[in-house]
């Protein structure tokens, strides 16, 4: 079944798009994960859609992955189909505050380059690392803004293989939950629109954020961004920080001494170390002040 599967995966996205054993640690910016039985990455949504039934049919897991900025893999790796919508898919196209973007394209870059243009209201996102697709996924945000402020539709793919546009309310953003995780479709493109404003305070609000970012965030190791969400009045790292966790060590993996809601890869982690740094911090923390730190980021591949 394996080398069959492998034959239509190819047939499907052509064979230049498809690997064997792939190494998710060259995939997730945490950079550690094992392999991916297969690893597919589409270069349109029709090939997004053919490996997706393909994957039904034979009755093969599969989960979607933009750039692996909020992902996890487990040292087994993933006994399955990653599909990968990023890089082959990054088109994006802009007209009068109007911006078209693949769901494969860098959040950061179409941020960046919309500002630059003189429109107002993705100052937010320069700097997150994510894809459109992944942003949209989760409602992503930061410094007060969010996805669900500047965005007017998506173009999904059910579980079916349907193509359907969802508005901005049919989309249901909240705090890093949206229809597309809660239906687990699959984001294929993103519109977005913005207003005009003053070039000189957008790049003003631009390197602000950036500031903030590379002063209070530990950028210089390997990470997946916040680790965990905010509990409702409270916030994560201020908690953990309480906690008295500031810089605890699990192996490679270490509570950022720069920002205690990141968990970073302080070298030769393994997924293991990571999880189990989680796990322990979620039981002080809950012991400690009865608050529940739900993940943000995403775990694949643990028994």
């Amino acid at each position: 079944m394996e080398n069959r599967l492998y034959q239509e995966l190819c047939k499907a996205v052509g064979e230049s798009n498809v690997l064997l054993e792939e190494p998710m640690c060259k995939h997730t910016t945490f950079k550690v994960g094992g392999n991916a039985t297969y690893f597919v990455t589409p270069e349109s949504a029709e090939g997004v859609k053919r490996t997706v039934e393909l994957c039904t049919k034979s009755q093969t897991p599969y989960y979607i992955v933009g750039n692996g900025s909020n992902l996890l893999v487990s040292d087994e790796g993933f006994s399955g189909v990653i599909l990968q919508i990023y890089g082959k898919m990054n088109d994006c196209e802009m007209t009068e505050g109007k911006i078209k973007a693949q769901a494969g394209a860098l959040l950061t870059k179409v941020a960046n380059q919309i500002s630059k243009e003189g429109y107002t209201g993705m100052e937010f996102a320069v700097g997150i690392p994510g894809t459109v697709g992944g942003a949209v996924a989760m409602n992503a945000g930061a410094y007060g803004g969010e996805i669900k402020d500047v965005i007017t539709s998506a173009l999904v793919m059910t579980k079916d293989g349907e193509l359907i546009r969802l508005n901005k309310e049919e989309l249901k953003l909240g705090y890093r939950s949206s229809a597309v995780m809660e239906q687990e479709y699959i984001v294929l493109e993103a519109e977005f629109e913005l207003e005009k404003g003053e070039a000189e305070e957008i790049q003003a609000i631009c390197d602000k954020n950036t500031k903030a970012r590379v002063e209070k965030q530990p950028l210089e190791y390997p990470s997946a961004g916040s680790t965990f969400k905010r509990p409702e009045g409270y916030f994560a790292g201020k908690l953990i920080m309480d906690a008295g966790l500031r810089g605890f060590t699990v192996g490679g993996a270490q509570v950022s001494e720069k920002h205690c809601g990141f968990v970073i890869n302080k070298g030769n982690a393994t997924a293991k170390d990571v999880a189990d740094l989680i796990t322990q911090v979620q039981e002080k923390v809950q012991e400690t002040f009865g608050v529940t730190l739900e993940t943000e980021v995403k775990m694949i591949g643990f028994k």
